[in-house]
């Protein structure tokens, strides 16, 4: 990782991209990835690609999503207390106490998720909190007050913090998922540009908009491309902290390498293709089991259009959907290298189908 690149990290996901609203993440993202491509595609949603050898009969996605989980302004009440509903699958357990940023036409406003004391709850018959819940202050005497701040009902809410690292091993923060996906796609391009690597194929990197809401940018986008190949980068659970079960979840442990998925959607011989190229270039990698689908952009790439190979490339992570999600450096870098490797291993005329 370059200075610059550890900049544009720093920038990209401190910046707000909620669900339907990722504009201005997708320009800090394409401001970056210029250099390194030939042609961009944009499309009236928010998806951004960048296109790298442009016009080749065999075409290529690495795809990441751009948009994070957040909170819709839903109710305010006479005395300027704002209500909230999910915008993707948000979680109404840690908001209590959380600082957050109200993105509204006259720009943040700041607020509070409050909560009632310890002192004034009924310990024995506390609960965890449930949407209807927790509620914002922003410090407004009653709802005119909020009004005139610009806040009304279908303002987009997300948590405030930013990312730092841990122990020098570790980025936390929130919007990982999967933002720190869309910067190793984008350090992917990078370094194919600054090796001097001429693709025997049209490779289009892909950062898709609403995938926490049902995969939705992944969808749009692959009906555009129709795509030969594409490589899925997305986030999977650590297993390794308290409350997870193995049995149930697998055994996954940041800090071990990529992890590769099997199932339905990720097909058979583009996976074992990744894996021998992680084999060969000594990647060490993890291995995770779903059952009806991935969960991520995979399944749209997957089945959306009349079937692409799709291949799913996940980053362990701890603490998913929360304002402190953990992933470790090594792996980030691990799975920016296999991506890569991957890349220069495709000749750009495969055949994947499993009967010929």
């Amino acid at each position: 990782m370059t200075e610059q690149s550890k900049t544009f990290l720093y920038e990209y996901l401190n910046n707000a991209s909620p669900t339907g609203f990722e504009a201005s993440g997708q320009q800090i993202w394409l401001d970056y990835l210029k250099p390194y491509i030939d042609e961009t595609i944009i499309d009236v949603y928010g998806t951004a690609v960048g296109v790298i050898n442009p016009g080749q009969p065999y075409k290529v996605v690495i795809e990441a999503h751009a948009d994070e989980i957040s909170w819709f302004v839903n109710y305010i009440d006479d005395n300027g207390y704002i209500f909230v509903r999910r915008n993707g699958g948000s979680d109404a357990v840690i908001a209590p106490s959380m600082r957050c940023n109200l993105h509204t036409k006259k720009g943040v406003v700041k607020g509070v998720f409050g909560y009632p004391a310890i002192h004034v709850r009924d310990l024995g018959k506390d609960k965890a909190p449930t949407v209807n819940d927790i509620f914002i202050d922003l410090g407004a005497a009653n709802k005119k007050e909020v009004e005139e701040m610009g806040v009304h009902v279908g303002t987009v809410v997300t948590f405030e913090d930013g990312l730092t690292e841990l122990n020098d091993r570790f980025y936390v923060g929130r919007a990982l998922d999967n933002r720190v996906g869309g910067f190793m796609i984008a350090e992917v391009a990078r370094l194919l540009k600054e090796n001097n690597i001429q693709l025997p194929y049209t490779l289009y990197v892909v950062n898709a908009v609403q995938e926490e809401i049902g995969l939705r940018g992944a969808e749009m986008i692959v009906r555009r491309l129709k795509p030969d190949v594409a490589i899925v980068t997305d986030v999977t659970h650590d297993t390794q902290s308290p409350m997870y079960n193995k049995k149930e979840q697998g055994d996954l442990k940041c800090g071990k390498g990529p992890v590769i998925c099997y199932g339905p959607a990720v097909q058979n011989n583009l996976r074992d293709f990744i894996i021998d190229v992680a084999t060969e270039k000594e990647i060490a990698i993890q291995r995770q089991a779903v059952s009806r689908s991935t969960g991520t952009d995979t399944d749209s790439f997957a089945y959306a259009t009349e079937g692409v190979a799709s291949a799913l490339i996940s980053l362990p992570l701890k603490y998913m959907h929360t304002t402190v999600e953990t992933v470790h450096k090594d792996d980030v870098q691990a799975v920016i290298n296999l991506i890569y490797e991957s890349l220069l291993a495709l000749k750009g005329n495969e055949d994947w189908r499993y009967i010929k």
